[in-house]
């Protein structure tokens, strides 16, 4: 089960409802923060989650809005006596922008492990999650994550009775480990079938429409979007400053055929958000507003025998 939280919602400045840019999700006893703006820990305090198992911080760009939180995270994480290392993984130039931060926290009693995206789309595995990092369009350097827990495939006990693999090695082939004993090797494949549907989270703020959000958004059990504007007069706006309405987040929800999509990343000066969804719902009907602490619980889903 992967567990996502909104932690903020937010764009540009926090209001006294909604905090700024962030999204944690938690995975057999790790947590994953995507963003982490003015505010996050406190936002994590609310929702009664933990700030030790936090191993990987992944941030789409470099503005206040998004990372203005971090010094005061690192502290709080330090403080809670952690010592594992943390993986960091962001755009070109992320180790130095970190640094800078950290002049305000310079001693954590812990590694920082740097990942610096260059490439238009990058895949890197940690602690069980498959990140897809995926460049987007905003007015500096930005990207998107798909986030994925593969599912391997089922179990044939018939297949290991047929190749006379003995039973005390079955948990270990199940979990995809190859067993060399008494002068054989027995590989998952002997025993598995095809690789199942994982879970598959796409999270993007901060960009115009692009096909790389599409494509890697294709098929998400939930796909987080930034909805900046939803006003229609507001579209040019949109386009000037390289974000998006909406509208344009429920087309490409529509397009990817995407399970779910929450809008995110508001403008401080939309108010009655709700008043414009029967518009996006009429592009997108799974669409619907996130705020600040919703929660989903994504499970594996059972196919058919």
């Amino acid at each position: 089960m992967l567990d996502v939280c909104l932690l903020g919602t937010g764009g540009m400045m926090p209001l006294p409802h909604r905090w700024l840019t962030a999204l944690m999700t938690r995975y057999n006893g790790s947590n994953l923060l995507i963003d982490c703006g003015e505010g996050t820990q406190i936002a994590i305090k609310e929702k009664g989650w933990s700030f030790k198992p936090i191993d990987v911080i992944c941030f789409t760009h470099y503005h206040a809005d998004h990372i203005s939180g971090l010094p005061g995270l690192l502290l709080t994480m330090g403080n809670a006596e952690r010592t594992e290392p943390l993986t960091m993984i962001g755009p070109k130039g992320l180790e130095r922008v970190v640094g800078a931060l950290r002049m305000i926290a310079p001693e954590i009693p812990f590694e920082i492990r740097y990942i610096e995206l260059a490439a238009p789309e990058e895949d890197i595995e940690v602690n069980g999650y498959q990140i897809h990092a995926f460049r987007v369009n905003h007015n500096i350097l930005c990207y998107g994550y798909s986030l994925t827990i593969p599912r391997a495939g089922r179990f044939y006990v018939e297949n290991a009775k047929k190749h006379d693999i003995p039973q005390r090695y079955w948990n270990r082939l199940q979990h995809g480990q190859t067993v060399e004993a008494d002068g054989k090797i027995y590989t998952p494949k002997m025993v598995l079938g095809p690789e199942r549907k994982g879970i598959k989270v796409t999270y993007c703020t901060d960009t115009r429409p692009t096909e790389s959000i599409e494509k890697a958004a294709a098929e998400s059990d939930l796909f987080i979007c930034e909805g900046m504007y939803a006003e229609e007069e507001k579209l040019a706006k949109a386009r000037q400053y390289k974000h998006m309405t909406f509208y344009e987040a429920a087309e490409i929800a529509k397009k990817a055929f995407a399970q779910e999509l929450w809008l995110t990343h508001f403008s401080p000066s939309l108010v009655h958000a709700e008043s414009y969804m029967p518009k996006v719902r009429q592009i997108f009907s799974s669409a619907s507003l996130g705020f600040d602490g919703r929660t989903a619980e994504l499970d594996f889903k059972e196919e058919e025998q």
